[in-house]
């Protein structure tokens, strides 16, 4: 049987306010915008400082860089509270599917990893058309998912593997993904699970692509310990519980190493799996242009440097990676089209739990 772990995450509705008055500050009128505003960005910040806040669910990244971009939402914008949600793609999910049901919708703007799920909420007409104006200037690979604006690629990350090399060489390590089937790494492996992750689901859905579901029919003899975030896979690594990380995020994994874990970030030969992750705006939200202008930061070079700062991708050519770690610019990349990962989700989860047993 599969072991399993899942490891504790904080599921928070936080995001420090930029907008706290101090002293006799709370009787001064509000802040005027940024002198840098576009037009259309200063109209949508009075219209958005009136509703004082949005709530944003985000599966795009750990907590720590999530709140690191709620607080710079802040920043840039006085007065409106950014209130941060993060969890894993599929849980994310089930909370906007809930609070539909309910019609007491909570959500504003919603990011997942997932590129499926705004498949089907543009299908069910369940997303605001608003193209940012920002979404024109980011780089070209991230354009034109959805040409008719409903919903825009706000992230991107990669997934390879990686290791403990205090427990395993790294000229030992798999060098690509058939490694892992190898006997050798059996009771060693650290997986995300695809029910959870949008990453992993990706990754699942690519790799059945090229190799078939043998592939992971083989990789179960291995018995893997499968936690829910891909993110738990460095955890299982920083503890020594496992010492290869299947799935494995370059951010996660390289900020693991920078903090002085014995990490190495692996980039299989036959092909990095790149994620594009998305945003939208759910329709009837309580914060209409709090949303837009959220969405407009979501692909500004601002977010990007932040990103950037937390080893991530950048998604505007003004704000290029910092040194030390690979991009997906200095790989090999792969990845499955938005209709393969639509349809291929849901699919792939059926078939983890009837392989995997979890």
């Amino acid at each position: 049987m599969t072991r399993i772990f899942a490891a504790t995450r904080r599921d928070v509705l936080a995001g420090g306010s930029a907008a706290l008055a101090v002293g006799l500050g709370a009787t001064l009128a509000p802040r005027a915008a940024r002198a840098d505003m576009t037009p259309h960005e200063k109209e949508l910040y009075e219209a958005a400082r009136k509703e004082g806040e949005l709530t944003w669910y985000t599966t795009h990244s750990d907590d720590v860089t999530a709140q690191a971009l709620g607080r710079k939402f802040e920043q840039l914008y006085p007065g409106i509270k950014c209130n941060v949600v993060r969890t894993t793609a599929q849980v994310a999910f089930q909370r906007v599917a809930q609070e539909l049901k309910a019609g007491a919708m909570q959500v504003d703007v919603f990011s997942s990893t997932d590129i499926g799920h705004y498949v089907y909420l543009k299908d069910k007409k369940l997303l605001e058309k608003y193209v940012p104006e920002s979404s024109t200037k980011v780089l070209d690979i991230y354009k034109g998912y959805d040409p008719d604006g409903y919903y825009f690629v706000t992230s991107a990350g990669l997934i390879g593997m990686s290791c403990n090399t205090a427990k395993v060489k790294l000229a030992d390590a798999p060098t690509n993904w058939t490694g892992l089937i190898d006997a050798k790494w059996k009771d060693q492996i650290a997986l995300g699970h695809p029910a959870f992750s949008g990453y992993v689901g990706t990754w699942v859905v690519t790799l059945r692509k090229l190799y078939g579901w043998d592939f992971f029919e083989k990789l179960a003899k291995n018995n893997p310990r499968v936690g829910r975030s891909i993110n738990d896979t460095v955890t299982l690594l920083n503890s020594g519980e496992s010492t290869i990380a299947g799935t494995a995020a370059n951010n996660s994994t390289v900020e693991s190493l920078r903090k002085g874990n014995p990490l190495a970030m692996i980039y299989p030969t036959d092909g990095t799996v790149l994620i594009l992750a998305p945003s939208g705006i759910m329709k009837g939200v309580r914060h209409p242009n709090a949303a837009r202008l959220h969405m407009e930061f979501l692909m500004s070079v601002d977010a990007s440097k932040i990103w950037v700062e937390h080893f991530n991708e950048s998604m505007r050519a003004e704000v290029t990676p910092s040194g030390g770690f690979k991009s997906a610019k200095d790989v090999k990349t792969i990845r499955p089209t938005v209709e393969e990962i639509s349809k291929g989700i849901p699919e792939v989860i059926k078939q983890w739990r009837e392989v995997f047993g979890v």
